[in-house]
C-alpha cells in the first residue's frame, strides 16, 4: 500500500480499466493521450499541462493544397522550466514566505557573534538581514524515447483529430487544450486526471502522480533496472527522492497475504 499522502500505484487490470473507460467518455483520443503520457513517460500534471505540440512532433508547413501532417519524434526533450519547482508560467501568484530558516553550527555562531557586536554598537538589528539566502528551485531537463508502441498510437490518433479539427496549430501551441479552447493550467489538469482515475475507472485513493508512481515502481521492481535509471526518467535531483518509490507494488503484497494456511 502507499504510504500516507501518496498516490496509489494502480493494478495492471485497473490500468487496463481506465484505459477502457476513457473510450466511453468525451474526448476519448485527448485523454487517452494524457493518461498514457502520465503511465508510460512519468510526466508530472504540471510537466504534461506546459508541454507544446514541437515537443511530440514536427508539423509540416501550412499549406492551401496539401493537408497539414506531422511526424512523431523519437525523443521527447523535456525543457527543465516545466518541471517541479520552476515557475514555468512566470505568474507565480503568492509571494514567497518563509516559515523556517536553517544554519549549520558555524553558520549560527557567525550571526550571532554579528549581532552581538551589532547590539554593542547601539545599531538596529533586523532579522532579515540574517536569513540565509533562499534557494530557488530551477528544475531539471530531461530527455524520454517515445518509444511505447500504445503511447505513440494515441499521439499519433490525437494529433490526426487536433489538424484536422484546426490545420493551422502552431509548434508552440499548447499540446493540449480544454473544453474552453486555451491550456489547462497544472490544478485543472490535476484535477481531471483525478477525475477519470478516481471517478470514471473507480480507482481509490489514485491521483494526478498514480501513472508516474506506477512507470517508476515497475522500472525499479518488475524491470530491474537500477535507482539511476529511474532517476533519470523521474528528473529527480537526488536518488532519495526516487527510493521513496522503492516499495513493492499492492499486487505483490496482496499475493504474499493470500492462502498462508
Amino acid at each position: 500500500m502507499p504510504k500516507y499522502g501518496q498516490a496509489r500505484v494502480p493494478t495492471p487490470a485497473e490500468k487496463r480499466h481506465l484505459f477502457d473507460v476513457i473510450k466511453q467518455h468525451r474526448h476519448p483520443e485527448k485523454n487517452t493521450a494524457i493518461m498514457q503520457i502520465s503511465f508510460k513517460l512519468g510526466l508530472r500534471a504540471q510537466e504534461i499541462a506546459l508541454l507544446q505540440i514541437k515537443e511530440v512532433c514536427r508539423l509540416s508547413k501550412a499549406s492551401k493544397s496539401t493537408p497539414r501532417t506531422f511526424e512523431l519524434h523519437q525523443i521527447m526533450a523535456l525543457p527543465a522550466a516545466y518541471t517541479k519547482g520552476a515557475d514555468a508560467l512566470g505568474r507565480s501568484a503568492k509571494k514567497y514566505e518563509r516559515k523556517s530558516v536553517s544554519f549549520s553550527v558555524d553558520e549560527f555562531n557567525r550571526v550571532v557573534e554579528q549581532i552581538k557586536a551589532l547590539a554593542v554598537a547601539g545599531a538596529k538589528i533586523d532579522p532579515e538581514s540574517f536569513y540565509p539566502p533562499v534557494k530557488k528551485h530551477k528544475g531539471k531537463s530531461r530527455d524520454l524515447p517515445l518509444v511505447d508502441l500504445e503511447l505513440r498510437n494515441s499521439l499519433t490518433e490525437y494529433l490526426a483529430l487536433r489538424l484536422e479539427r484546426d490545420p493551422n496549430v502552431k509548434p508552440g501551441d499548447p499540446l493540449f487544450i480544454s473544453q474552453k479552447g486555451g491550456s489547462y493550467s497544472p490544478n485543472t489538469l490535476q484535477e481531471h486526471m483525478a477525475l477519470m482515475l478516481r471517478d470514471w475507472a473507480k480507482i481509490e485513493k489514485s491521483s494526478s502522480h498514480s501513472g508516474r508512481r506506477a512507470l517508476i515502481t515497475d522500472v525499479i521492481h518488475k524491470q530491474k533496472k537500477s535507482v539511476k535509471v529511474a532517476q533519470k526518467i523521474a528528473g529527480h535531483v537526488s536518488p532519495s527522492t526516487t527510493i521513496i518509490y522503492e516499495e513493492p507494488p499492492e499486487e505483490e503484497l496482496a499475493e504474499s497475504l493470500k492462502d498462508l494456511g
